[in-house]
């Protein structure tokens, strides 16, 4: 009989009352209220720093293939030259 939510609900607020007095509910929600702000904050930060650090990834990642396009048109050349030096001989 008490497995659904709203039950369980409805006895949480019931021994909230009984425990802490109708005075600190205002109180408790309150608290509770600042707590979700801060969640929502710490996770909007979470998300800023995930963006700043995706770019940077992929521009490391862009340098990178940069790179190795460098240097296998760089080992073209070389076999070139040694092909060329080869015909010369």
């Amino acid at each position: 009989m008490i497995g659904s939510a709203t039950d369980i609900i409805i006895i949480i607020i019931v021994a909230v009352v009984l425990f802490a007095g109708s005075s600190k509910i205002p109180e408790i929600f309150r608290s509770m209220g600042k707590a979700k702000g801060e969640f929502k904050k710490g996770e909007l930060e979470a998300e800023m720093e995930l963006k700043k650090m995706t770019p940077a990834q992929t521009t490391e990642q862009s340098k990178e293939q940069q790179l190795q396009n460098q240097i296998s048109e760089l080992q073209k050349q070389l076999d070139e030259l040694k092909k060329k030096d080869k015909q010369a001989d």
